[in-house]
């Protein structure tokens, strides 16, 4: 069975908003990410063993308030106290985590189909969350994310670069497109490629 991405029907790739005589590199790119294994690990209050550090994919879990931990396919978001999402393009992604993190410690729960995530690049792109999103974004640097609100709507942004320039925004799937199109109005006055 083939999954239907959250956006499919209303993501349209081109050139949008206030485009005309701009350098595409000057534009913001928009996206949504797919084929993206979305797990969410919760640690269990009262542990029945002991716990070792927890190793995913070569990522050792951090107890640090919005930390990211990263590598070629896969990234850890810390999401609140002993909770954790793990986003991966590996497809056994899963088995990994329940080979290092065992039930009787750990919560583990697939979500990759309760989520749309879109990703948004390029200059203006920190501006553009800042129209809908209470964020201080001058205390957000490269592999932090934030749980916050996008015009009403819950998110949590994972920041991807040093330059805040690239951001991937998740939410619920069945808020997917209007958080879709609020982020591609709030990009009309700059200009945008969706690809």
């Amino acid at each position: 069975m083939t999954a239907i991405s959250p956006l499919q029907s209303i993501h349209k790739k081109g050139l949008f908003g206030d485009h005309h005589k701009k350098n595409e590199s000057d534009l913001l790119k928009i996206s949504e990410v797919k084929n993206l294994n979305i797990i969410q690990l919760v640690q269990y209050k009262n542990l029945k063993n002991k716990l070792r550090a927890t190793n995913i994919d070569g990522l050792e879990l951090s107890p640090k308030v919005s930390k990211v931990l990263s590598n070629k396919d896969t990234r850890i978001l810390w999401n609140s106290p002993k909770t954790w999402l793990v986003l991966s393009k590996k497809e056994n992604i899963l088995k990994i985590i329940a080979k290092e993190c065992k039930n009787e410690n750990f919560s583990i729960t697939d979500i990759s189909h309760s989520r749309a995530v879109i990703q948004i690049a390029g200059p203006k792109s920190k501006e553009v969350l800042k129209k809908g999103c209470p964020i201080n974004f001058n205390d957000v640097g490269k592999n932090n994310c934030v749980g916050s609100v996008f015009h009403g709507i819950n998110i949590v942004i994972d920041c991807m670069d040093d330059d805040l320039q690239t951001f991937n925004i998740l939410t619920l799937r069945s808020f997917g497109e209007s958080l879709y199109h609020h982020i591609t109005d709030a990009s009309l006055e700059f200009g945008y490629v969706a690809v």
